[in-house]
């Protein structure tokens, strides 16, 4: 067919071309293979038409089953071809990059049905690859030495030889290796503080092999959130230190569940500082021969440093339900933090005459220089209260500073909006109670194009909707009981979404002592890679999967889901990221709690039906809406047309 899907006349407008072929297929090429005819779907193409002709950011609202990611791919697609520029294609996470990627998802039956070769690599994330200097760490380690062991030795050969000639390919990949829990990858996998600009693995490295292949790609690059942001936060850094950028010029940027961006886009700014980590990499300056002014003022921030962190320690305090822990600022802890930014800008200043006497490495200077940069703009925060949030965490290497701006809209408008290229948000939950106001004001974007439309199936005979009542206000044994019990009612076949991972656990614990469920399989989010439980899920009928990460994205059709439970409404956490939202908000509990929970309880409840044949229930557990009728009214109305919200169980 040549480089463009359809035969192209450069007398017309390409996107209008674009915009028939795909009506073509929609009307015609697919209900001949057996698809259905999708007014919703149709609709949607002609509004992503004028998106992409005017290269315009749109809210794509589309509900479930109207076939949004076939329209969005075919659009990227066109649109790559023409600029000779992948477009990228941004999932709210990992295991929505695998459902999009899977046998049987969107890009296959493109493939399959309209003989069409699409070149799509996958991009994921730093930390989804094996870190080969954490590995040696850990296989010599206290713990599971025998599974890392096993790891190690399973890894391609040219990771241990230094042989000419040798053919490379990317591995390490974390759906490789389903069998590990995620405290065991953790030990293995890339960190923010893994140093790979100076690690002498780094060339056979699976990330950077990863990199290597996906820049290639001619079509589509998909990506998670995460991955973008971080790509557009480091693009300038990395071009500094003579590093490619982690993504290649691209056309298009889609983001598939775009409701989530706006904290990809304040995880991705976020900066985490440790101590032993930057003692650790000034200390390489005194590896050289520097004047004895330079050796000062690096012994100085050194003390500094250990002196600020001792004092941060002692204004912490835990945060229930959060690995985070909440700082309690105070005029001492601000007056060592700016202490250290002096020492800092004094180290920058003696770093420019020793740059120029050539005394020091050029690579490692650059690499210090660069750190020292990003130092002093997260410490910097510090001089103005309402510019940013900052926690701390805690590990076996210490305590851990982060800092993130307050609001992320300047660096989106700034860095990601003014990129003149069509950007599309899509996602089943875009808007709050009809209006996209608060996707928008989040993101800083005050000029875009939007549209919703419903999804086609008959949710008032498929769906059933319980809020069960307790004598009890809902204690966690009333919890357990009614979930068992509908448990049961549908033979397993059933997700249970829970708030947060404290959550699971103790449902976890508890679920093994009781022997009137142990006919069904659990399936534990954590206990391997997510993918694979996801598989495993589908494949097994009767088992329950229980998740914390998985009110989006999920898409099981059939009899394997088909009941829901929501263990508890997902509000925002007590966390310092929410408690800064609140703050400066003049209602918080309708301007922040609400719109975060009911985007996220829709998001919940559209893992039911994915098919027309689909059918099921859905339990909301929530004692608050049979005595806060404010609460019921807001989640009445988020329900799908003619569906009741029961509190009777059958």
């Amino acid at each position: 067919m040549g480089r463009y899907p359809f035969a192209y006349d450069h007398a017309q407008p390409y996107m209008q071309q674009v915009s028939d072929w795909i009506a073509d297929i929609f009307y015609e090429i697919l209900p001949e293979a057996g698809f259905e005819v999708r007014d919703e779907q149709i609709y949607m193409a002609f509004q992503l038409e004028r998106a992409f002709a005017e290269k315009q950011t749109i809210f794509a609202e589309a509900g479930v089953g109207t076939g949004k990611t076939l329209v969005y791919l075919l659009y990227a697609i066109c649109y790559a071809r023409l600029t000779k520029k992948p477009a990228i294609i941004a999932c709210a996470d990992e295991s929505l990059i695998e459902q999009l990627v899977k046998p049987g998802g969107d890009i296959e039956k493109i493939t399959r049905h309209l003989d069409l070769v699409i070149d799509a690599r996958l991009a994921k994330s730093p930390d989804k690859y094996v870190c080969l200097v954490k590995l040696d760490e850990a296989r010599f380690g206290h713990e599971d030495i025998g599974l890392f062991r096993e790891l190690y030795e399973g890894l391609p050969d040219f990771v241990h030889t230094r042989e000419a000639m040798q053919s490379f390919y990317a591995y390490g990949d974390r759906k490789n290796y389903p069998h590990l829990n995620n405290e065991q990858w953790d030990k293995v996998s890339w960190d923010a503080f893994q140093d790979c600009f100076v690690c002498d693995k780094r060339h056979r490295c699976g990330q950077t092999l990863s990199r290597e292949s996906y820049r290639r790609s001619t079509d589509l690059i998909i990506c998670s959130h995460d991955f973008y942001m971080e790509h557009v936060w480091t693009y300038e850094g990395r071009k500094r230190e003579g590093q490619l950028p982690l993504l290649p010029e691209h056309c298009t940027v889609v983001f598939d569940e775009g409701h989530l961006m706006e904290s990809a886009a304040q995880k991705a700014l976020t900066y985490k500082l440790k101590h032993i980590v930057f003692e650790e990499l000034v200390v390489r300056l005194l590896k050289g021969e520097v004047r004895e002014s330079l050796a000062v003022c690096i012994d100085q921030a050194i003390e500094q440093s250990e002196l600020m962190f001792d004092i941060l320690e002692s204004c912490c305090q835990p945060i229930p339900g959060s690995d985070r822990k909440q700082i309690m600022m105070n005029e001492r802890l601000l007056r060592e933090i700016h202490r250290l930014c002096d020492i800092l800008s004094e180290i920058e200043e003696e770093l420019v005459f020793e740059s120029e006497m050539f005394t020091l490495n050029d690579y490692q200077l650059k690499i210090v220089e660069e750190h020292l940069e990003m130092m002093q703009k997260a410490l910097a925060l510090f001089r103005n209260d309402q510019a940013f949030i900052c926690w701390a965490t805690e590990s076996i290497t210490g305590l851990s500073l982060v800092i993130m701006p307050r609001t992320v809209k300047e660096v989106l408008k700034e860095q990601v909006f003014s990129s003149k290229m069509p950007i599309v948000f899509s996602s089943a939950t875009l808007s709050v109670e009809g209006s996209f106001d608060y996707v928008a004001d989040s993101l800083g974007l005050d000029k875009y194009l939007s549209f919703s439309v419903a999804s086609p199936y008959d949710y008032a005979e498929r769906m059933e909707v319980i809020a069960p009542k307790w004598a009890s206000g809902g204690t966690f044994e009333e919890k357990m009981d009614t979930a068992v019990h509908l448990l049961k009612r549908t033979e397993g076949r059933a997700l249970i979404l829970f708030p947060t991972y404290e959550d699971l656990r103790q449902f976890k614990r508890e679920i093994q002592s009781r022997s009137d469920c142990a006919e069904l399989r659990f399936l534990f989010e954590g206990d391997q890679e997510i993918s694979h439980l996801i598989e495993t899920f589908q494949g097994d009928e009767h088992t329950v999967l229980a998740a914390v990460s998985l009110w989006e994205g999920l898409d099981v059709p059939g009899p394997s889901l088909s009941n829901v439970i929501v263990w508890a409404l997902p509000f925002p956490p007590q966390d310092p990221v929410f408690m800064a939202k609140r703050q400066a908000a003049s209602n918080p509990y309708e301007e922040v709690d609400i719109p975060y929970m009911l985007l996220r309880l829709r998001q919940g409840i559209g893992r039911l039906i994915r098919t027309r044949e689909d059918s099921g229930l859905i339990a909301i557990f929530s004692d608050d809406l049979h005595h806060n009728t404010q609460l019921r009214e807001h989640i009445v109305r988020i329900l799908p047309d003619g569906v009741a919200l029961k509190q009777e169980i059958n």
